[in-house]
């Protein structure tokens, strides 16, 4: 379990046990019922909706509540039970602890931990666990089962009473509560070599190899699988007993390297060059020449030493190709691959939405969950606090963006998992364009360091503020429009002018960005003046404050009377075409939209009634609403 347990919480009585489970495991955070559980980190207003973020979100979830309310919300999403993250059900006096979803993914586990902190019992319910005291298709860390695809029929023989014949010695199956005969027809292997498997055979595998390898850049990706493949073939080691492909961080992004840990779909560890050059001493194959390139004399040999463990000995020697090499080491015990080297450092750059959760991507929280460290301005962190519990967070402030991206990428550049927040969208005027930029710079002018260009980067993307305010209020982005920042600090007000002519000119609906600042006080007036020589006084302004925050407000204006004094750096503003409309509703509450032209083609001359022409239903659906529209109106 990599995220942190949500402990869900839904009135007052499943309270205290809640809490008593919160002091014990301090990254578990209190999500509560709005109203109800006002002490909670985090409240919510609707039950089944936020049940289905946090699963889809891979939170494990901890349920104070009847197993019902978890199941019926979360059975329309069961798909894949080998990638779903833990569901408990606790009864709110704590006597009761069932893993409804994710036995072997770790709820089996958490139940037990939870039935000994709050003096219940854990009702595991797992048929293997109960029955054979042991899970055959979720083999402990170390190992892999190699034809997983088998393992249910063959647990439902033995749940019937069959026994079974084990060849070879895996220490985790001595507790196993199994019948074992030696003309069983069903047959566990513990091998370390090529075993092809059946549903009356489950082939395993310890891994105990490290394949070490190095290749020049750009080499082809299939030309360093084939070499392993067939070192893997020639030794007669199974894929599934190697335990990482291990290569020095120079190499760290390079893609046939990445390629090849994809395919045997194993973790790929990087080690330093002094970390490899340690090495020296057993290497089998020293080189020169690869010592003056990249200050080590053996990548792939030292690689495969490193990641094995210092009682690592060689299965196969250097071995090579034109652009590549590979080397493979065995370990007399099973390869912990967290234990040395690093990963590949990997940066997730988020955008949260306006700050709603609601308005953030499952993506988006799950990247949050899986991340170890958070960078941010502090008010976005404030945001997502109860997301990033128990992770290292490095508060950063308004105006220091730069070091900010550039402390996330050096950061990941260490090998680890750091997201780096944005509000809306990365990507639109905020930490996206920055974080490319840097990867692109060179080092002497402001760039980041090379460990730092080697990472992996997810760009996870976001509500915008723009979006946001749109959809508040109705439709006024629905023709063109665009996006214009009034900033003039990384912006000359010239170029900012000229984009505004251009686009009053393109009768474009506008969205401001950075619109005003305690320094900027002209900028807005400026463009509203430019604006209002070609279009109407009259044409609609939207005015979205705290989109998605509880003090939210939005509110319809004109151009004529906009005003700076209406307007901060947290108001997004929309300034409508010469087509936008503002229409006011029975309830007294107006809504803003911008026709795309459907009306002008139902009153075409010549066009045939709406009701006997054909066409799409996203068509009719949307002449339909232009017509209701002009009723209303």
């Amino acid at each position: 379990m990599d995220a942190s347990p949500i402990l869900l919480v839904l009135n007052e009585a499943g309270l205290g046990a809640a809490e008593d489970i919160a002091r014990r495991f301090s990254t578990a955070r209190i999500h509560g019922l709005a109203g109800r559980v006002p002490s909670a980190d985090t409240q919510f207003n609707e039950t089944i909706d936020h049940i289905r973020l946090l699963f889809q979100a891979g939170h494990p979830i901890v349920g104070f509540c009847a197993s019902g309310i978890l199941i019926r919300a979360l059975a329309p999403l069961l798909a894949d039970k080998t990638t779903e993250p833990p569901v408990i059900a606790v009864s709110e006096d704590g006597s009761s602890i069932v893993p409804l979803l994710g036995g072997h993914r770790g709820a089996n586990e958490l139940a037990r931990l939870l039935a000994k902190a709050l003096g219940g019992h854990a009702a595991i319910t797992t048929a293997g666990d109960t029955r054979l005291g042991v899970a055959l298709d979720a083999p402990p860390d170390g190992w892999r089962l190699a034809n997983p695809e088998d393992a249910k029929p063959v647990m439902a023989e033995l749940l019937s009473g069959a026994s079974v014949r084990i060849e070879g010695r895996a220490d985790w199956l001595k507790e196993a509560r199994l019948t074992e005969a030696d003309d069983a027809a069903i047959s566990l292997i513990i091998t370390e070599h090529p075993e092809e498997g059946s549903p009356t055979r489950l082939v395993y595998h310890p891994q105990k190899y490290a394949l070490g390898v190095g290749c020049a850049r750009g080499c082809d990706a299939r030309e360093l699988i084939d070499l392993v493949e067939a070192q893997l073939a020639g030794a007669q080691i199974a894929r599934g007993a190697v335990a990482c492909v291990a290569t020095i961080d120079l190499k760290a992004d390079e893609a046939a390297v990445n390629a090849l840990a994809s395919h045997l779909d194993v973790p790929l560890r990087v080690f330093s060059a002094e970390e490899l050059q340690r090495e020296t001493p057993r290497l089998k194959n020293p080189s020169n020449v690869v010592f003056k390139e990249v200050g080590c004399y053996g990548v792939a040999e030292g690689a495969a030493l490193a990641a094995a463990g210092p009682f690592g000995t060689f299965k196969v020697e250097k071995q090579k190709t034109d652009n590549a090499t590979c080397a493979i080491t065995r370990s007399p015990k099973t390869i912990d691959v967290t234990a040395s080297g690093r990963s590949r450092g990997h940066l997730s750059v988020i955008g949260i939405g306006p700050g709603k959760d609601d308005w953030r991507t499952p993506e988006a929280t799950r990247l949050l969950a899986e991340a170890s460290d958070v960078v941010g301005y502090s008010l976005y962190l404030d945001l997502v606090e109860s997301h990033i519990t128990g992770k290292t967070h490095h508060n950063f402030p308004l105006g220091a963006e730069e070091d900010r991206v550039r402390f996330a990428l050096e950061e990941a550049g260490k090998g680890k998992n750091v997201a780096l927040i944005s509000s809306g969208d990365a990507g639109i005027y905020a930490m996206g364009s920055l974080v490319y930029e840097l990867l692109h710079r060179n080092e002497e002018y402001g760039g980041v360091s090379d460990a730092a260009k080697r990472v992996s980067v997810t760009n996870a993307p976001g509500i915008s503020a723009l979006q946001a305010c749109s959809a508040r209020i109705g439709a006024p982005l629905g023709h063109d429009f665009c996006a214009i920042s009034l900033s003039d600090l990384l912006t000359p007000w010239e170029v900012i002018e000229k984009r505004l002519r251009a686009a009053a000119e393109g009768d474009f609906v506008i969205a401001f960005y950075n619109p005003v600042s305690k320094r900027r006080r002209t900028q807005l007036a400026a463009a509203r003046e430019i604006l209002l020589e070609h279009r109407s006084a009259a044409t609609p302004v939207i005015l979205g404050v705290n989109l998605g925050r509880p003090e939210e407000s939005i509110r319809v204006t004109s151009l004529h009377a906009l005003s700076v004094d209406d307007v901060d750096m947290l108001t997004t503003v929309l300034v409508g075409s010469t087509n936008t409309r503002t229409v006011m509703r029975g309830d007294g509450k107006p809504f803003v939209y911008t026709p795309r032209g459907y009306a002008k083609r139902i009153d075409a001359p010549g066009a045939a009634p709406a009701a006997s022409k054909p066409a799409p239903t996203e068509e009719k659906s949307a002449q339909a609403d232009v017509q209701d529209t002009e009723n209303n109106t």
